[in-house]
Protein backbone atom coordinates (compact mmCIF):
# COMPACT_ATOMS: atom_id res chain seq x y z
CA UNK A 1 0.00 0.00 0.00
CA UNK A 2 3.08 2.41 1.01
CA UNK A 3 4.42 1.13 -2.29
CA UNK A 4 1.21 2.05 -4.85
CA UNK A 5 1.93 5.80 -4.70
CA UNK A 6 -0.33 6.99 -7.44
CA UNK A 7 0.31 9.69 -9.98
CA UNK A 8 -1.23 12.53 -8.40
CA UNK A 9 1.09 11.73 -4.71
CA UNK A 10 4.23 11.77 -7.61
CA UNK A 11 3.29 14.91 -8.86
CA UNK A 12 2.61 16.96 -5.72
CA UNK A 13 6.05 15.91 -4.03
CA UNK A 14 7.50 16.63 -7.43
CA UNK A 15 6.22 20.16 -6.98
CA UNK A 16 6.98 20.36 -3.90
CA UNK A 17 10.85 19.95 -4.53
CA UNK A 18 10.93 22.10 -7.35
CA UNK A 19 9.20 24.91 -5.14
CA UNK A 20 11.69 24.75 -2.74
CA UNK A 21 14.09 24.45 -6.16
CA UNK A 22 17.21 27.88 -5.90
CA UNK A 23 15.33 27.97 -9.03
CA UNK A 24 12.12 28.65 -7.97
CA UNK A 25 13.53 31.34 -5.09
CA UNK A 26 15.63 32.95 -7.52
CA UNK A 27 15.11 36.69 -7.72
CA UNK A 28 13.47 38.45 -11.26
CA UNK A 29 16.02 39.71 -13.77
CA UNK A 30 14.56 42.91 -13.95
CA UNK A 31 14.90 43.04 -9.98
CA UNK A 32 18.34 42.23 -10.13
CA UNK A 33 18.98 45.17 -13.03
CA UNK A 34 16.42 47.67 -10.82
CA UNK A 35 19.23 47.02 -8.30
CA UNK A 36 22.24 47.26 -9.89
CA UNK A 37 20.62 50.90 -11.29
CA UNK A 38 20.12 52.12 -8.05
CA UNK A 39 23.79 51.08 -7.61
CA UNK A 40 25.23 52.67 -10.42
CA UNK A 41 23.31 55.68 -9.85
CA UNK A 42 25.33 56.70 -6.74
CA UNK A 43 28.73 56.60 -8.84
CA UNK A 44 26.72 60.28 -9.91
CA UNK A 45 28.61 63.12 -8.05
CA UNK A 46 30.61 61.01 -5.74
CA UNK A 47 34.13 61.69 -7.06
CA UNK A 48 33.44 65.36 -6.93
CA UNK A 49 32.92 65.21 -2.72
CA UNK A 50 35.63 62.62 -2.34
CA UNK A 51 38.36 65.17 -4.01
CA UNK A 52 36.86 67.75 -2.02
CA UNK A 53 36.99 66.08 1.36
CA UNK A 54 40.65 64.55 1.06
CA UNK A 55 42.14 68.04 1.18
CA UNK A 56 40.88 68.30 4.66
CA UNK A 57 38.36 66.32 6.08
CA UNK A 58 40.06 63.01 5.56
CA UNK A 59 37.58 60.68 8.20
CA UNK A 60 34.75 61.85 5.39
CA UNK A 61 36.89 60.93 2.53
CA UNK A 62 37.59 57.80 4.38
CA UNK A 63 33.37 56.89 4.96
CA UNK A 64 33.38 57.56 0.88
CA UNK A 65 36.07 55.18 0.05
CA UNK A 66 34.32 53.04 2.41
CA UNK A 67 31.34 54.09 0.01
CA UNK A 68 32.62 52.84 -3.41
CA UNK A 69 33.98 49.65 -1.90
CA UNK A 70 30.17 48.95 -0.56
CA UNK A 71 28.81 50.13 -4.62
CA UNK A 72 31.01 47.80 -6.25
CA UNK A 73 30.14 44.80 -3.62
CA UNK A 74 26.70 45.55 -4.31
CA UNK A 75 27.33 45.44 -8.18
CA UNK A 76 28.40 41.96 -8.15
CA UNK A 77 25.52 40.48 -5.60
CA UNK A 78 23.16 42.32 -7.40
CA UNK A 79 23.82 39.76 -10.24
CA UNK A 80 25.30 36.60 -8.38
CA UNK A 81 22.46 36.48 -5.19
CA UNK A 82 19.93 32.97 -5.36
CA UNK A 83 17.42 34.07 -3.18
CA UNK A 84 14.89 36.75 -3.59
CA UNK A 85 15.79 37.73 -0.03
CA UNK A 86 19.00 38.26 -0.06
CA UNK A 87 18.65 40.65 -3.20
CA UNK A 88 16.00 42.43 -0.76
CA UNK A 89 18.65 42.41 1.88
CA UNK A 90 21.18 43.86 -0.91
CA UNK A 91 18.49 46.54 -1.34
CA UNK A 92 18.75 47.90 2.03
CA UNK A 93 22.39 47.45 1.97
CA UNK A 94 22.29 50.07 -1.33
CA UNK A 95 19.76 52.66 0.65
CA UNK A 96 22.49 52.40 3.48
CA UNK A 97 25.31 53.33 1.32
CA UNK A 98 23.44 56.21 -0.23
CA UNK A 99 21.96 57.73 2.90
CA UNK A 100 25.27 58.06 3.58
CA UNK A 101 26.55 59.11 1.04
CA UNK A 102 24.30 62.22 1.31
CA UNK A 103 24.77 62.71 4.81
CA UNK A 104 28.50 62.89 3.71
CA UNK A 105 27.97 64.95 0.57
CA UNK A 106 25.81 67.34 3.01
CA UNK A 107 28.25 67.81 5.43
CA UNK A 108 30.80 68.91 2.77
CA UNK A 109 28.38 71.36 0.86
CA UNK A 110 25.70 72.53 3.17
CA UNK A 111 25.68 76.30 1.87
CA UNK A 112 21.83 77.26 1.24
CA UNK A 113 20.62 78.88 -1.74
CA UNK A 114 18.38 81.41 -1.80
CA UNK A 115 15.24 79.89 -0.51
CA UNK A 116 17.28 78.40 2.50
CA UNK A 117 18.85 81.65 3.10
CA UNK A 118 15.26 83.11 3.23
CA UNK A 119 13.81 80.07 5.36
CA UNK A 120 16.71 80.31 8.43
CA UNK A 121 16.55 84.55 8.31
CA UNK A 122 12.57 84.12 8.35
CA UNK A 123 12.94 81.77 11.44
CA UNK A 124 15.72 84.08 13.14
CA UNK A 125 12.71 86.68 13.19
CA UNK A 126 10.03 84.42 14.59
CA UNK A 127 12.12 83.06 17.27
CA UNK A 128 12.73 87.39 17.81
CA UNK A 129 8.95 87.66 17.91
CA UNK A 130 9.65 89.41 14.65
CA UNK A 131 7.21 89.92 11.50
CA UNK A 132 8.32 87.36 8.90
CA UNK A 133 6.34 88.09 6.15
CA UNK A 134 6.88 91.23 4.15
CA UNK A 135 9.80 92.05 5.48
CA UNK A 136 13.13 92.41 2.70
CA UNK A 137 16.51 91.36 4.27
CA UNK A 138 18.88 92.35 1.43
CA UNK A 139 21.88 91.96 3.39
CA UNK A 140 21.77 88.45 3.09
CA UNK A 141 22.22 88.41 -0.40
CA UNK A 142 25.23 91.57 -0.05
CA UNK A 143 26.99 89.01 2.26
CA UNK A 144 26.26 86.31 0.23
CA UNK A 145 27.05 86.77 -3.08
CA UNK A 146 27.12 83.71 -4.13
CA UNK A 147 23.33 83.45 -3.52
CA UNK A 148 21.06 83.42 -6.28
CA UNK A 149 18.86 86.51 -6.65
CA UNK A 150 15.25 86.24 -8.01
CA UNK A 151 14.72 89.23 -10.34
CA UNK A 152 11.55 90.90 -10.69
CA UNK A 153 10.13 92.78 -14.28
CA UNK A 154 9.93 96.32 -12.18
CA UNK A 155 13.73 95.76 -11.91
CA UNK A 156 14.27 94.99 -8.15
CA UNK A 157 14.34 92.02 -6.32
CA UNK A 158 12.40 89.45 -4.54
CA UNK A 159 14.32 90.08 -1.06
CA UNK A 160 10.98 88.24 1.43
CA UNK A 161 10.30 85.24 2.38
CA UNK A 162 7.29 84.24 -0.32
CA UNK A 163 6.30 80.34 1.64
CA UNK A 164 4.04 78.92 3.62
CA UNK A 165 5.29 78.93 7.27
CA UNK A 166 6.03 75.28 7.97
CA UNK A 167 9.63 75.23 7.01
CA UNK A 168 10.15 78.18 9.56
CA UNK A 169 8.87 76.64 12.24
CA UNK A 170 10.81 73.09 12.16
CA UNK A 171 13.50 75.46 11.47
CA UNK A 172 13.75 77.86 14.16
CA UNK A 173 14.04 75.14 17.17
CA UNK A 174 17.39 74.37 15.34
CA UNK A 175 18.95 77.80 15.25
CA UNK A 176 21.20 76.40 17.88
CA UNK A 177 22.97 74.42 15.08
CA UNK A 178 25.36 77.17 13.99
CA UNK A 179 25.23 80.62 11.91
CA UNK A 180 24.11 81.19 8.21
CA UNK A 181 21.38 78.57 6.97
CA UNK A 182 22.70 75.31 8.63
CA UNK A 183 19.36 75.01 10.86
CA UNK A 184 17.30 75.35 7.53
CA UNK A 185 19.20 72.78 5.64
CA UNK A 186 18.88 70.34 7.97
CA UNK A 187 15.75 70.81 7.74
CA UNK A 188 15.55 69.93 4.49
CA UNK A 189 17.92 66.85 3.73
CA UNK A 190 16.44 65.51 6.82
CA UNK A 191 12.80 65.80 5.35
CA UNK A 192 14.34 64.25 2.03
CA UNK A 193 16.05 61.21 4.05
CA UNK A 194 13.00 60.62 5.93
CA UNK A 195 11.31 60.65 2.99
CA UNK A 196 12.99 57.85 0.97
CA UNK A 197 13.31 55.71 3.88
CA UNK A 198 9.34 56.18 4.02
CA UNK A 199 8.93 55.67 0.59
CA UNK A 200 10.96 52.66 0.44
CA UNK A 201 9.35 50.92 2.87
CA UNK A 202 5.63 51.11 1.84
CA UNK A 203 7.07 50.13 -1.97
CA UNK A 204 6.30 46.39 -2.63
CA UNK A 205 10.34 44.61 -2.03
CA UNK A 206 11.11 44.50 -5.71
CA UNK A 207 10.00 47.97 -6.48
CA UNK A 208 12.41 49.62 -3.55
CA UNK A 209 15.74 50.38 -5.13
CA UNK A 210 13.90 52.06 -7.68
CA UNK A 211 13.57 54.65 -4.42
CA UNK A 212 17.30 55.26 -4.00
CA UNK A 213 17.55 56.03 -7.31
CA UNK A 214 14.99 58.51 -7.73
CA UNK A 215 15.40 60.32 -4.44
CA UNK A 216 18.97 59.81 -3.54
CA UNK A 217 20.77 58.55 -6.70
CA UNK A 218 22.15 61.32 -9.45
CA UNK A 219 22.25 63.52 -6.84
CA UNK A 220 19.64 65.24 -7.62
CA UNK A 221 16.83 65.90 -5.06
CA UNK A 222 19.64 66.00 -2.38
CA UNK A 223 21.13 69.29 -3.37
CA UNK A 224 17.91 70.86 -3.95
CA UNK A 225 17.92 69.95 0.14
CA UNK A 226 21.34 70.92 0.80
CA UNK A 227 20.04 74.03 -0.97
CA UNK A 228 17.37 74.41 1.22
CA UNK A 229 14.31 74.00 -1.09
CA UNK A 230 11.13 74.10 1.31
CA UNK A 231 9.68 71.50 -1.65
CA UNK A 232 11.75 69.24 -0.52
CA UNK A 233 9.50 69.70 3.19
CA UNK A 234 6.36 69.36 0.76
CA UNK A 235 7.16 66.57 -1.29
CA UNK A 236 7.92 64.07 1.89
CA UNK A 237 5.12 64.74 3.24
CA UNK A 238 3.14 64.27 -0.07
CA UNK A 239 4.67 60.09 -0.18
CA UNK A 240 2.03 59.02 2.41
CA UNK A 241 -0.58 60.56 0.67
CA UNK A 242 0.55 59.40 -2.68
CA UNK A 243 0.97 56.27 -1.96
CA UNK A 244 -2.05 54.00 -2.88
CA UNK A 245 -4.33 57.00 -3.22
CA UNK A 246 -7.14 55.24 -4.73
CA UNK A 247 -7.48 53.91 -1.35
CA UNK A 248 -8.49 56.61 0.79
CA UNK A 249 -12.12 56.57 1.68
CA UNK A 250 -12.72 52.91 0.57
CA UNK A 251 -15.91 51.93 1.71
CA UNK A 252 -16.58 55.22 2.38
CA UNK A 253 -14.69 55.31 5.61
CA UNK A 254 -11.55 57.12 6.35
CA UNK A 255 -10.01 55.38 9.45
CA UNK A 256 -6.55 56.51 10.73
CA UNK A 257 -4.61 56.07 7.99
CA UNK A 258 -7.35 58.32 5.68
CA UNK A 259 -6.81 61.13 8.18
CA UNK A 260 -3.28 60.63 8.89
CA UNK A 261 -3.20 60.69 4.90
CA UNK A 262 -5.65 64.08 4.32
CA UNK A 263 -3.42 65.67 7.64
CA UNK A 264 -0.27 64.95 5.15
CA UNK A 265 -1.81 66.59 2.61
CA UNK A 266 -2.96 69.62 4.51
CA UNK A 267 0.86 69.97 5.97
CA UNK A 268 2.34 69.39 2.84
CA UNK A 269 0.39 72.56 1.44
CA UNK A 270 1.73 74.66 4.66
CA UNK A 271 5.17 73.63 3.23
CA UNK A 272 5.18 75.17 -0.26
CA UNK A 273 2.66 76.05 -3.30
CA UNK A 274 3.77 73.13 -5.38
CA UNK A 275 1.50 70.96 -3.50
CA UNK A 276 -1.28 73.14 -4.15
CA UNK A 277 -1.27 72.64 -7.58
CA UNK A 278 -1.51 68.84 -7.03
CA UNK A 279 -4.39 68.46 -4.58
CA UNK A 280 -6.58 69.26 -7.23
CA UNK A 281 -5.83 66.76 -8.94
CA UNK A 282 -5.44 64.54 -5.91
CA UNK A 283 -9.33 65.34 -4.99
CA UNK A 284 -10.50 64.79 -8.24
CA UNK A 285 -9.07 61.68 -8.62
CA UNK A 286 -10.49 60.28 -5.32
CA UNK A 287 -13.41 61.47 -5.97
CA UNK A 288 -14.21 59.68 -9.39
CA UNK A 289 -12.96 56.67 -7.69
CA UNK A 290 -15.41 56.65 -5.11
CA UNK A 291 -17.91 57.33 -6.60
CA UNK A 292 -17.43 54.39 -9.18
CA UNK A 293 -17.32 52.33 -5.96
CA UNK A 294 -20.14 54.10 -3.73
CA UNK A 295 -22.67 56.63 -5.83
CA UNK A 296 -21.94 60.38 -5.91
CA UNK A 297 -23.44 61.54 -3.04
CA UNK A 298 -20.81 59.41 -0.43
CA UNK A 299 -18.17 60.15 -2.88
CA UNK A 300 -18.37 63.63 -2.28
CA UNK A 301 -18.84 63.14 1.75
CA UNK A 302 -15.63 61.55 1.27
CA UNK A 303 -13.66 64.01 -0.71
CA UNK A 304 -15.15 67.08 1.69
CA UNK A 305 -13.46 64.90 4.83
CA UNK A 306 -10.70 64.85 3.12
CA UNK A 307 -10.56 68.72 2.41
CA UNK A 308 -11.42 69.74 5.86
CA UNK A 309 -8.77 67.75 7.64
CA UNK A 310 -6.20 68.97 5.21
CA UNK A 311 -7.89 72.46 5.36
CA UNK A 312 -8.02 71.95 9.28
CA UNK A 313 -4.28 71.20 9.69
CA UNK A 314 -3.12 74.13 7.12
CA UNK A 315 -5.16 76.75 9.42
CA UNK A 316 -3.27 75.43 12.54
CA UNK A 317 -0.20 75.64 10.92
CA UNK A 318 -0.63 79.24 9.85
CA UNK A 319 -2.99 80.25 12.85
CA UNK A 320 0.00 82.37 14.62
CA UNK A 321 1.06 84.29 10.96
CA UNK A 322 -2.88 84.79 10.18
CA UNK A 323 -3.39 86.36 13.48
CA UNK A 324 -0.15 88.30 14.13
CA UNK A 325 0.51 89.54 10.78
CA UNK A 326 -2.95 88.59 8.88
CA UNK A 327 -2.15 91.22 5.67
CA UNK A 328 1.72 90.52 4.92
CA UNK A 329 0.68 86.89 5.23
CA UNK A 330 -1.31 86.57 2.67
CA UNK A 331 0.43 89.11 0.16
CA UNK A 332 3.54 86.19 1.83
CA UNK A 333 2.18 82.96 0.66
CA UNK A 334 1.03 84.20 -2.62
CA UNK A 335 4.21 85.72 -3.83
CA UNK A 336 5.73 83.41 -6.04
CA UNK A 337 2.29 83.77 -8.03
CA UNK A 338 2.34 87.85 -7.99
CA UNK A 339 5.89 88.93 -7.71
CA UNK A 340 5.92 89.04 -11.27
CA UNK A 341 9.52 87.71 -11.41
CA UNK A 342 11.05 87.76 -15.24
CA UNK A 343 11.08 85.11 -17.52
CA UNK A 344 13.26 82.31 -16.62
CA UNK A 345 13.36 78.49 -17.33
CA UNK A 346 13.46 75.33 -19.84
CA UNK A 347 10.26 75.58 -20.60
CA UNK A 348 8.30 77.56 -23.61
CA UNK A 349 9.79 80.96 -22.43
CA UNK A 350 12.75 79.82 -24.40
CA UNK A 351 12.17 80.73 -27.38
CA UNK A 352 11.43 84.39 -26.14
CA UNK A 353 14.90 84.50 -23.82
CA UNK A 354 17.28 82.47 -26.50
CA UNK A 355 15.69 81.94 -29.91
CA UNK A 356 13.91 85.39 -30.93
CA UNK A 357 14.46 88.86 -29.61
CA UNK A 358 11.81 89.49 -27.42
CA UNK A 359 8.19 89.54 -26.94
CA UNK A 360 5.89 92.12 -26.09
CA UNK A 361 3.45 89.81 -24.52
CA UNK A 362 4.85 87.98 -21.68
CA UNK A 363 1.57 87.64 -19.68
CA UNK A 364 0.47 84.91 -21.88
CA UNK A 365 2.61 82.55 -21.17
CA UNK A 366 1.19 83.03 -17.84
CA UNK A 367 -2.45 82.82 -18.72
CA UNK A 368 -1.39 79.42 -21.24
CA UNK A 369 -0.04 77.99 -18.33
CA UNK A 370 -3.13 78.35 -16.05
CA UNK A 371 -4.93 77.61 -18.99
CA UNK A 372 -3.54 74.16 -19.67
CA UNK A 373 -3.53 73.53 -16.03
CA UNK A 374 -7.41 73.61 -16.13
CA UNK A 375 -7.41 71.68 -19.10
CA UNK A 376 -5.73 68.99 -17.69
CA UNK A 377 -7.91 68.80 -15.00
CA UNK A 378 -10.73 68.76 -16.78
CA UNK A 379 -9.20 66.12 -19.00
CA UNK A 380 -8.61 63.84 -16.24
CA UNK A 381 -12.04 64.31 -14.36
CA UNK A 382 -13.49 63.42 -18.66
CA UNK A 383 -10.80 60.55 -19.12
CA UNK A 384 -9.72 59.05 -15.49
CA UNK A 385 -10.14 55.49 -16.90
CA UNK A 386 -7.25 56.11 -19.10
CA UNK A 387 -5.39 59.39 -17.59
CA UNK A 388 -6.14 57.98 -13.92
CA UNK A 389 -2.37 55.99 -13.62
CA UNK A 390 -0.77 59.50 -14.67
CA UNK A 391 -3.15 62.29 -12.07
CA UNK A 392 0.47 62.73 -10.25
CA UNK A 393 2.23 63.42 -12.84
CA UNK A 394 0.19 65.61 -14.99
CA UNK A 395 -0.12 68.59 -12.80
CA UNK A 396 3.21 69.31 -13.70
CA UNK A 397 3.08 69.93 -16.98
CA UNK A 398 1.03 72.95 -17.00
CA UNK A 399 4.92 74.49 -15.63
CA UNK A 400 6.28 74.11 -19.18
CA UNK A 401 4.73 76.85 -20.40
CA UNK A 402 4.78 79.31 -17.05
CA UNK A 403 6.70 82.53 -17.17
CA UNK A 404 9.13 80.45 -14.38
CA UNK A 405 9.61 77.47 -16.21
CA UNK A 406 12.40 75.73 -14.18
CA UNK A 407 12.71 71.71 -14.31
CA UNK A 408 12.80 72.13 -10.76
CA UNK A 409 9.34 72.34 -10.47
CA UNK A 410 8.69 68.79 -12.07
CA UNK A 411 12.02 66.86 -10.74
CA UNK A 412 11.44 68.52 -6.96
CA UNK A 413 8.16 65.69 -7.37
CA UNK A 414 9.83 62.52 -9.64
CA UNK A 415 9.59 60.40 -6.62
CA UNK A 416 5.59 60.68 -6.34
CA UNK A 417 5.31 59.54 -9.90
CA UNK A 418 7.19 56.42 -8.76
CA UNK A 419 5.20 56.11 -5.75
CA UNK A 420 1.71 56.53 -7.85
CA UNK A 421 2.94 53.81 -11.03
CA UNK A 422 3.76 51.25 -8.69
CA UNK A 423 0.81 51.94 -6.28
CA UNK A 424 -2.04 52.89 -8.30
CA UNK A 425 -1.90 50.53 -11.38
CA UNK A 426 -4.41 51.23 -14.29
CA UNK A 427 -6.64 48.54 -12.88
CA UNK A 428 -7.50 50.77 -9.92
CA UNK A 429 -9.33 53.00 -11.95
CA UNK A 430 -11.31 50.23 -14.05
CA UNK A 431 -14.93 51.48 -11.97
CA UNK A 432 -13.88 55.06 -11.82
CA UNK A 433 -16.93 57.74 -12.56
CA UNK A 434 -16.27 59.75 -15.78
CA UNK A 435 -18.98 62.36 -16.88
CA UNK A 436 -20.80 61.64 -19.90
CA UNK A 437 -23.53 64.04 -20.81
CA UNK A 438 -25.64 63.40 -23.56
CA UNK A 439 -23.50 65.10 -25.72
CA UNK A 440 -20.98 62.66 -25.07
CA UNK A 441 -22.83 59.47 -24.90
CA UNK A 442 -24.18 58.83 -28.84
CA UNK A 443 -23.99 56.86 -31.18
CA UNK A 444 -21.12 59.17 -32.27
CA UNK A 445 -19.32 59.46 -28.91
CA UNK A 446 -15.89 58.88 -29.71
CA UNK A 447 -15.18 62.07 -32.32
CA UNK A 448 -17.31 64.20 -29.92
CA UNK A 449 -14.76 62.71 -26.97
CA UNK A 450 -11.97 63.65 -29.47
CA UNK A 451 -13.31 67.10 -30.41
CA UNK A 452 -14.19 68.01 -26.48
CA UNK A 453 -10.38 67.18 -25.31
CA UNK A 454 -9.08 69.56 -28.28
CA UNK A 455 -11.38 72.27 -27.24
CA UNK A 456 -10.25 72.18 -24.08
CA UNK A 457 -6.44 72.64 -24.78
CA UNK A 458 -7.00 75.21 -27.53
CA UNK A 459 -7.68 78.26 -25.09
CA UNK A 460 -3.61 77.18 -23.73
CA UNK A 461 -2.13 76.59 -26.65
CA UNK A 462 -3.80 79.39 -28.60
CA UNK A 463 -1.98 81.71 -25.15
CA UNK A 464 1.19 80.05 -26.03
CA UNK A 465 0.90 80.60 -29.46
CA UNK A 466 -0.35 84.59 -28.63
CA UNK A 467 2.87 84.82 -26.37
CA UNK A 468 5.58 82.89 -28.35
CA UNK A 469 4.58 85.37 -31.66
CA UNK A 470 5.26 88.76 -29.50
CA UNK A 471 7.74 91.23 -31.23
CA UNK A 472 9.99 93.28 -28.85
CA UNK A 473 8.65 96.42 -27.90
CA UNK A 474 11.91 98.40 -27.93
CA UNK A 475 14.60 98.98 -31.19
CA UNK A 476 18.05 99.17 -29.88
CA UNK A 477 21.39 100.49 -31.52
CA UNK A 478 24.72 100.13 -29.21
CA UNK A 479 26.74 103.02 -29.95
CA UNK A 480 29.94 102.78 -27.44
CA UNK A 481 30.76 100.19 -25.65
CA UNK A 482 33.74 101.15 -22.59
CA UNK A 483 35.78 98.59 -21.99
CA UNK A 484 38.66 99.57 -19.25
CA UNK A 485 40.53 96.08 -20.24
CA UNK A 486 40.11 93.75 -23.19
CA UNK A 487 36.87 91.22 -21.91
CA UNK A 488 35.97 93.95 -19.03
CA UNK A 489 33.25 95.84 -20.01
CA UNK A 490 32.45 99.07 -17.33
CA UNK A 491 29.86 101.51 -19.78
CA UNK A 492 27.51 100.53 -22.29
CA UNK A 493 25.62 103.53 -24.05
CA UNK A 494 23.01 102.42 -26.36
CA UNK A 495 20.08 104.74 -28.53
CA UNK A 496 16.46 102.92 -27.85
CA UNK A 497 13.51 103.40 -29.64
CA UNK A 498 9.66 102.76 -28.02
CA UNK A 499 7.80 101.07 -30.79
CA UNK A 500 4.86 100.42 -28.30
CA UNK A 501 1.45 102.64 -27.96
CA UNK A 502 2.23 103.01 -24.27
CA UNK A 503 5.02 104.43 -22.02
CA UNK A 504 7.58 101.55 -20.86
CA UNK A 505 10.22 101.65 -17.73
CA UNK A 506 13.14 99.78 -18.91
CA UNK A 507 15.78 97.52 -16.97
CA UNK A 508 18.20 96.63 -18.05
CA UNK A 509 20.59 93.58 -17.77
CA UNK A 510 23.48 91.31 -19.41
CA UNK A 511 23.36 87.71 -19.69
CA UNK A 512 26.35 85.01 -20.63
CA UNK A 513 24.37 81.98 -21.67
CA UNK A 514 21.47 81.57 -19.55
CA UNK A 515 23.21 83.52 -16.76
CA UNK A 516 21.43 86.85 -15.76
CA UNK A 517 23.65 89.33 -13.67
CA UNK A 518 22.09 91.87 -11.32
CA UNK A 519 20.47 95.10 -13.09
CA UNK A 520 22.86 97.52 -14.61
CA UNK A 521 22.30 101.07 -13.47
CA UNK A 522 21.25 103.39 -16.01
CA UNK A 523 23.21 106.96 -15.17
CA UNK A 524 21.69 108.59 -18.26
CA UNK A 525 18.16 108.42 -19.81
CA UNK A 526 14.49 108.53 -19.01
CA UNK A 527 13.58 106.33 -16.46
CA UNK A 528 10.36 106.12 -18.70
CA UNK A 529 10.41 106.15 -22.56
CA UNK A 530 7.58 107.40 -23.91
CA UNK A 531 5.39 105.49 -26.87
CA UNK A 532 7.02 106.18 -30.05
CA UNK A 533 9.63 108.13 -28.21
CA UNK A 534 13.74 107.57 -28.50
CA UNK A 535 16.25 108.65 -25.50
CA UNK A 536 20.07 107.27 -25.71
CA UNK A 537 21.09 105.47 -22.43
CA UNK A 538 24.10 104.71 -20.92
CA UNK A 539 24.40 102.31 -18.54
CA UNK A 540 27.12 100.71 -15.77
CA UNK A 541 27.60 97.06 -14.61
CA UNK A 542 26.41 96.63 -10.77
CA UNK A 543 30.21 96.28 -10.02
CA UNK A 544 33.20 97.68 -11.06
CA UNK A 545 33.36 95.87 -14.69
CA UNK A 546 30.98 93.11 -16.31
CA UNK A 547 33.60 90.60 -17.11
CA UNK A 548 33.52 88.69 -20.19
CA UNK A 549 35.16 84.98 -19.97
CA UNK A 550 37.64 83.82 -22.70
CA UNK A 551 35.69 81.40 -24.51
CA UNK A 552 35.37 81.59 -28.00
CA UNK A 553 31.57 81.79 -29.35
CA UNK A 554 30.48 83.87 -25.72
CA UNK A 555 27.08 85.01 -26.23
CA UNK A 556 26.33 88.18 -24.22
CA UNK A 557 22.66 88.95 -24.76
CA UNK A 558 21.72 92.51 -23.76
CA UNK A 559 18.22 91.94 -21.87
CA UNK A 560 15.77 94.88 -21.31
CA UNK A 561 12.67 93.85 -19.13
CA UNK A 562 9.26 96.54 -18.85
CA UNK A 563 6.55 96.26 -16.49
CA UNK A 564 2.99 97.01 -17.13
CA UNK A 565 3.00 95.67 -19.90
CA UNK A 566 5.44 92.63 -19.48
CA UNK A 567 7.74 92.78 -21.91
CA UNK A 568 10.91 91.79 -23.15
CA UNK A 569 13.31 93.02 -25.65
CA UNK A 570 17.11 91.70 -26.41
CA UNK A 571 20.53 91.68 -29.05
CA UNK A 572 23.73 90.52 -29.27
CA UNK A 573 26.33 92.43 -27.89
CA UNK A 574 29.98 91.91 -29.28
CA UNK A 575 33.02 93.29 -26.80
CA UNK A 576 36.51 94.45 -26.74
CA UNK A 577 38.81 91.45 -26.99
CA UNK A 578 36.03 88.88 -27.36
CA UNK A 579 36.52 85.95 -29.65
Amino acid sequence: MHLAETAADVEAKTGTARSRSPEADAPAQWHRVLTLLATVSLFIGTRAVWTQAAGHRLVIAAVISLCYLSILVSGVLALTVRRTRSLARLDLCVLVTAVTLTLCTFVMNHAAGDEGVLTAQAARELAAGHPVYGQPWPWLFRHNPHVALTPTANGGYDLTYGYPPLAILLTAPLLWLGHGALAATTVTTGALLVGTVTLWWLLPVPWRSAVTMACLGFGFLPSYARLGYPAILGLALLIPVVVRWTRIGERGRLGWGGLAQAACLGAACAAQQLPWFLAPFLLAGIYAVRRGELGARPAAGVVLRIAAVAATVWLLINTYFIVTEPRTWVEGVALPLTQNATIHGQGLVGIALYYTDGSDRLAWYGHASMLLSVALLALLILFMRRLGPAAMVLPWCAFYLATRSQDGYYLLMTPLWLAAAVTTPAASFAGAWQPRPRFLAGPRRRPALVATAVLLLVPALASAAVAVTGSPPLRMRVTKVLAVRPRAVSELALRITNLDDSALTPHFTLTLAQGMTRWWKVVEGPATLPARGSAVYRLRPPGPVFPVPNRPGTRIRLRVFTESPDTLTSMDVRVPGQR
